[in-house]
């Protein structure tokens, strides 16, 4: 019996590592493919940047490519050469533990603290109220329409859920248009701060219709009550998981001094940036919001405990990884067209982008008119058509609408197949149509930068590229920054607290002898690096054009 088991154990071990190889050979390829396609966007980012191609957002272009790319491969698979799927290829599991984390944690660390503290009601307004606002019309729109035969027939559940995933907006393609627009910085903050928000509320209130879909709940107003309490938990249990966890790893780098090795302090940074996202996870809470809250609180304090090198080091890190998770996402996104199984309606597609459209109109112009009631910024009207156009829907959406469970297939595919077709529908035509849309509303600006002789500018990386943010490099002695406290007599509220009790507890003051330490170890690395620099192919210092280049 037991020569009998054996034999038919290595009988079939041969075929066991054949299928484990297999996998793993496909593992590779997809890896191998992954890369070649980044370096290929990399390369392609890099054009638009030396050819001046400034009228063009990223996006537009790594999605263009991913089409391409994905009609090519397309071709080989239909010559039996290959066989590529997309859910082999980009699995929404792969999207949410390691592309989405680094780009919300980067989009909270960049952001420019004093005016989102400042605008931190207006910005709730917009990301809360206004995308559940969005969602509501989109799903109630789509729910009484099925209802009456006129698209797709879908559950309240079910079309609330689409209604909150496609109303999540890019952050990455609005923030490029205010910047090109060189609009008021306060607005500019109001606009990015809830395009940020608004993604993680996105993902909460997805969440939510999808933890409601098989609900046993006799009445439609008590499952919306628990839906709300549900939400409520989800939002501000995440935002406090958050929150605390960089109180903690900013008193942390307070008392520990790893400013002499840097490489021990940055390795603690990365420990702490995504710490809040698995342990939000495993409490059945949103990793999304605790990791966003992460990042600014660490970004307004942990990351003056770090040492320049550090912070400089995390700047451009935080950066570069999130551009290639970006790139990464818009690049599947494209690849998806043909690589996707398709279920397409016309109606549905067009009704979805009507009801979008509309309730992008209900969630931003009646917000910002009530807004102008309380603010000293005014958002006249010119900008809020501006800042309804800018409502581009981007890599979330499509990344949800593959995550979501619904059944019968039929509906997941439709669902995903508009998706993609509403994703592109904004990205390429509103995208597009972005720099003439600036050229008719904002004649005057466009005039005076003609005689500057400069170009509006939609290019992300290269903004990122151009300078670091003054203000993540700011070293105050205790003596300093007691007297700037001090001039500064106009701070209210939060901002009064935070400068009087919680940036002195949390943030260490430092000494003549820490800054001093900081600028020699600043300078050293700076001078070897001239030094090297300094050194023709030959070892011998090309004077000529260093004197050409000054």
């Amino acid at each position: 019996a037991r020569r009998t088991q054996f034999c038919s154990l290595t009988a079939r071990a041969p075929k066991v590592t054949d299928c484990s190889f297999n996998e793993r050979l496909n593992n590779l390829f997809y890896m191998y493919i992954c890369f070649i396609f980044s370096g290929i966007c990399i390369v392609l980012v890099h054009l638009l940047i030396k050819f001046k191609l400034h009228f063009l957002p990223e996006s537009v272009a790594v999605v263009s490519l991913g089409i391409l790319m994905g009609a090519f491969i397309k071709i080989i698979e239909s010559q039996q050469l290959a066989n590529w799927k997309e859910e082999e290829m980009f699995r929404p599991n792969m999207f949410f533990l390691l592309l989405l984390p680094p780009i919300i944690f980067e989009s909270g660390y960049s952001l420019h603290k004093g005016n989102f503290f400042q605008n931190i009601g207006s910005i709730t307004l917009f990301a809360v109220f206004g995308t559940a606002i969005s969602a509501f019309i989109v799903g109630g729109g789509i729910y009484f329409l099925g209802q009456a035969d006129v698209i797709y027939k879908m559950t309240m559940t079910d079309s609330f859920a689409f209604g909150s995933l496609i109303s999540a907006v890019d952050p990455v393609a609005t923030i490029a248009i205010f910047n090109a627009l060189n609009v008021d910085p306060v607005l500019n903050m109001l606009v990015f701060g809830e395009s940020i928000l608004n993604d993680a509320v996105s993902i909460v209130l997805t969440n939510t219709a999808e933890g409601f879909a098989g609900s046993d709940v006799s009445t439609g107003w008590e499952t919306f009550m628990q839906a709300l309490g549900y939400f409520l938990k989800m939002f501000f249990g995440s935002a406090a998981l958050g929150t605390l966890t960089g109180l903690i790893s900013a008193i942390v780098l307070k008392h520990f001094d790893l400013r002499k090795t840097p490489s021990l302090e940055f390795g603690m940074m990365i420990i702490f940036a995504y710490l809040p996202y698995g342990l939000a996870e495993g409490i059945k809470l949103s990793g999304i919001m605790a990791i966003l809250f992460s990042g600014i609180v660490m970004s307004h304090y942990t990351h003056h405990n770090l040492s320049p090198v550090t912070q400089i080091l995390m700047q451009q890190t935080l950066r570069t990884v999130a551009f290639m998770c970006e790139t990464c996402v818009f690049a599947f996104l494209g690849l998806s067209i043909f690589s996707f199984p398709h279920k397409f309606e016309l109606s549905f597609v067009i009704w979805c982008i009507v009801l979008i459209l509309v309730g992008r109109a209900v969630n931003i112009f009646p917000l910002s008119f009530l807004l102008n009631f309380f603010r000293d910024h005014k958002i006249n009207p010119k900008m809020m058509f501006v800042m309804w156009f800018s409502g581009l829907r981007g890599a979330i959406p499509y990344a949800l609408s593959l995550h979501l469970g619904l059944e019968p297939i039929e509906k997941r595919q439709l669902i995903g197949t508009t998706t993609i077709v509403i994703v592109l529908f904004t990205i390429l035509l509103l995208g597009g149509g972005t720099m003439p849309l600036i050229r008719i509303m904002d004649i005057e600006e466009s005039q005076s930068r003609r005689k500057n002789k400069k170009d509006i500018n939609l290019s992300k990386t290269e903004k990122m590229g151009n300078a670091i943010e003054s203000e993540h490099l700011s070293e105050l002695t205790e003596e300093e920054y007691e007297t700037h406290i001090f001039q500064r007599q106009d701070l209210k509220g939060f901002l009064w607290l935070d400068a009087k009790y919680l940036n002195p507890f949390f943030t260490r003051r430092l000494t003549q002898e820490d800054l001093l330490h900081g600028r020699i170890q600043m300078k050293t690395l700076t001078n070897k690096w001239y030094e090297e620099v300094r050194q023709g192919p030959s070892g011998s210092e090309d004077e000529d054009d260093e004197a050409e280049l000054l």
